[in-house]
């Protein structure tokens, strides 16, 4: 049975702060920002990782509610974009999996790392020749989508190559923090944007059917919390 839950708004300038100053989510501290892919390639190719909410209890959350998910509606395919580092997909159960990434340096690392699993295959998001699959993931993702074009172009692709539902774990707001003077890229990999406005005016076809509040709610530790939830979308 469908149910659809009251959004709660999420705020966003203090959880920033602490968000950039946590390890593995800095910025590099040196030069202009060069934009979300180089941001992305830079982090991996240096030996950074997909950040806090790939690991531990929000790992764990995530795991269970997407595992939970694909088993009560019988999902069969899932494509996401933005798969990071693998460390999320350690703990999924999807029969068919394909993961992309801007990041040649973090889809090598997923296909060393999953070489043994047929089921999962990766690409570069520049190779994305439009592939579908009944659900589809978007993880820790549009918040740094900073440039406007890249967010449009990502959304696009996001809800076109779902045939049945789209999942998304993210902030909905577009509250944003002031700059810290303590980074060069002043946080500039970090634009919170409220993206279920997008949906509603470029994505009419999808309702959300379900808000999941996150279990484990950001209190100033992003290694403890985290103020994304989970939005889930299905196809009219």
């Amino acid at each position: 049975m469908k149910r659809l839950i009251k959004r709660i708004p999420i705020v966003g300038p203090l959880i920033l702060r602490a968000y950039r100053r946590l390890p593995g989510h800095s910025a590099p501290r040196s030069g202009p920002f060069p934009g979300s892919k180089e941001y992305w390639e830079a982090r991996y190719a240096s030996g950074g990782d997909s950040g806090t909410g790939s690991h531990a209890q929000l790992a764990a959350f995530k795991a269970e509610v997407l595992n939970a998910f694909v088993t009560q509606h019988d999902v069969r395919s899932v494509i996401e974009f933005g798969c990071g580092d693998g460390s999320q997909l350690a703990l999924a159960s999807y029969p068919r999996y394909l993961g992309l990434d801007v990041s040649e340096t973090v889809v090598a690392r997923c296909r060393q790392l999953f070489a043994s699993d047929p089921s999962k295959t990766f690409a570069l998001m520049s190779d994305y020749r439009g592939e579908g699959a009944e659900l589809t993931l978007s993880l820790d993702v549009i918040y740094h989508l900073v440039e406007d074009d890249v967010f449009d172009d990502y959304m696009r692709k996001l809800f076109a190559a779902s045939s049945r539902y789209v999942i998304v774990y993210s902030s909905d707001t577009d509250a944003n923090a002031a700059p810290d003077a303590d980074t060069d890229y002043s946080g500039a990999y970090i634009r919170q944007r409220e993206f279920s406005k997008w949906v509603r005016l470029q994505a009419p076809a999808w309702t959300l059917i379900e808000h999941i509040p996150n279990r484990y709610p950001h209190k100033g530790d992003d290694r403890e919390g985290s103020f994304a939830d989970f939005f889930i979308y299905e196809k009219r």
